[in-house]
C-alpha cells in the first residue's frame, strides 16, 4: 500500500524526537516510563531525570529544545517531495523494524511499504566493487525477488546499486535506506534509480528532510538495512567496509549473516573473508540462502529453486530463439544496436533514447537472459550462438 497519511499526531513525535539529546534510544525509555508522547513533552526536568540514564544534562537540554523544531516546515516539504511520515505505534511501520533494539522512532517514506516487504534479505557491499561482485548483487538479487523477498539496500555506488537494480530487473520489490534526508539523492548520479526504487518499492530515511549525507549518519543507517531484513548478504566488502556494520547490526539483532567468498588476493574480497572465519555463512547459490534461513527457507525453496531454474533455462534458450523470452519494449531496443562489436552504455542511452534508468534495468535483465555480456569499461556486446 502506498503510505497514504502522516501518522496522527506525527507533530509532536518530531518534536520530540529532534529535542537535544533524544536518540532512538532514550526515546524508547522515554515512552516505556511515560506512555505517550504529550506526557513526555509535558514533563518536567525532575520528571524528566526519573527515566534510566538520564542525568540533569540530558533533561534540561530536552526540555530546553523539545519545541524549536519546525516541524510545520518539514511536513509542507515532505507534502510537496511525496514523502509521508510514520511513527513506531504506526500498524505500517514494520514489524520486523520494530522489534530491534533501537528502531527508527519515525520514518520518512516515499514510496510503497507492504506487509509482503516482511520476507526481505539485505544485499550489501563495497562501493568501489569488482565486475565479479556487479555480478554476483545482479544474480543473488534478481534471484531472490523472483523468489517472492524483497530486496533492502543502501543506494550506494557497487554493490548496493546492482542490488536494486537486480530486483528491478525481475519486477521485484526493492527498499533503499538513505543515510541523508529524502530530499537529497546520494550519490546524485543515482537520481533515476531513486525515482525507480521509490515505484516499486520505497525509499526510506530516519533524518530530516533536508540533512546532508555525512559520514557519521551511515552506521546508524546501516542497523535500519539489517532490521528490515531476515539476514544480510555480503557480496564484497573491503576489510573496513560499512558493509561489515550491517553484517554486525545483523547478528546484534538476531539476523543472518552470509558472505560470497571472493578472491583470496583481492581487497574487495577481504571483508567477507573475514566474516566467513568469523561464522557468517559461505553462500555460493540461493539453495545455501535458504538453508541457512532453515524452516522459512524450506518453505520457500521450491519457488527459489523455479526462480533459478527459470533464469538457466532463459539463459539457454536465449542463444536459439529471443521470442522465447518476452522481452521488453526496452530490451528490443537495446538488442537493435548490440552486435558482435562493443557498444558503450553511454551509446546505448543515446540511440534507444530512453530514460537512463530505463536503460540500466533493461541492460540488466538482458544479462541475466543470457543474451548481452558486459565488458570492462561499462561496454557490452551480444552473445553470439554456440
Amino acid at each position: 500500500m502506498r503510505i497514504g497519511e502522516n501518522s496522527s499526531q506525527i507533530e509532536l513525535w518530531l518534536q520530540l524526537i529532534r529535542a537535544e539529546g533524544v536518540g532512538p534510544t532514550i526515546f524508547k525509555r522515554l515512552l516505556a516510563y511515560f506512555g505517550s508522547i504529550e506526557r513526555i513533552l509535558g514533563a518536567s526536568v525532575a520528571q524528566l531525570m526519573k527515566v534510566d540514564k538520564i542525568g540533569p544534562k540530558t533533561a534540561e537540554a530536552i526540555a530546553r529544545t523539545r519545541g524549536d523544531f519546525d516541524t510545520a516546515k518539514e511536513l509542507d516539504l515532505a507534502a510537496k517531495l511525496g514523502v509521508r511520515l510514520i511513527h513506531l505505534q504506526d500498524e505500517r511501520y514494520p514489524a520486523p523494524l520494530r522489534a530491534i533494539y533501537d528502531p527508527p522512532p519515525v520514518l520518512y517514506v516515499k514510496g510503497t511499504l507492504t506487509r509482503a516487504d516482511s520476507l526481505a534479505m539485505a544485499i550489501v557491499g563495497c562501493r568501489r566493487c569488482s565486475h565479479y561482485g556487479t555480478e554476483q548483487a545482479n544474480r543473488f538479487s534478481h534471484l531472490l525477488s523472483s523468489a517472492g523477498f524483497t530486496i533492502v539496500s543502501g543506494l550506494a555506488r557497487g554493490i548496493d546499486s546492482a542490488a536494486h537494480r537486480g530486483a528491478l530487473s525481475a519486477k521485484g520489490r526493492t527498499i533503499a535506506v538513505q543515510g541523508c534526508g529524502l530530499k537529497n539523492v546520494f550519490p546524485p548520479e543515482n537520481e533515476a534509480l531513486f525515482e525507480q526504487i521509490a515505484e516499486n518499492g520505497a525509499v526510506i530515511s530516519e533524518l530530516p528532510l533536508t540533512y546532508e549525507p555525512l559520514s557519521e549518519n551511515f552506521p546508524a543507517r546501516n542497523r535500519i538495512i539489517a532490521g528490515l531484513s531476515m539476514g544480510v548478504l555480503v557480496v564484497e566488502a573491503t576489510y573496513r567496509s560499512g558493509a561489515l556494520i550491517s553484517a554486525q547490526a545483523a547478528l546484534d539483532n538476531n539476523r543472518e549473516v552470509m558472505a560470497v567468498p571472493g578472491r583470496v588476493d583481492s581487497p574487495t574480497s577481504a571483508g567477507c573473508h573475514k566474516l566467513l572465519k568469523q561464522g557468517a555463512r559461505l553462500i555460493e547459490n540461493i539453495d545455501d540462502i535458504m538453508d541457512t534461513l532453515g524452516h522459512v527457507g524450506e518453505g520457500l525453496k521450491e519457488y527459489s529453486e523455479a526462480a533459478a531454474e527459470d533464469a538457466t533455462h532463459q539463459a539457454q534458450g536465449s542463444l536459439f530463439d529471443l521470442s522465447r523470452l518476452n522481452l521488453t519494449d526496452e530490451e528490443t531496443a537495446i538488442l537493435s544496436h548490440l552486435n558482435s562489436e562493443p557498444v558503450h552504455l553511454e551509446e546505448l542511452i543515446a540511440h534507444t533514447q530512453l530514460p537512463v534508468g530505463k536503460v540500466n534495468a533493461a541492460v540488466i535483465s538482458l544479462q541475466l537472459k543470457g543474451i548481452i555480456k558486459q565488458l570492462p569499461g561499462n561496454m557490452f556486446i551480444k552473445r553470439r550462438k554456440e
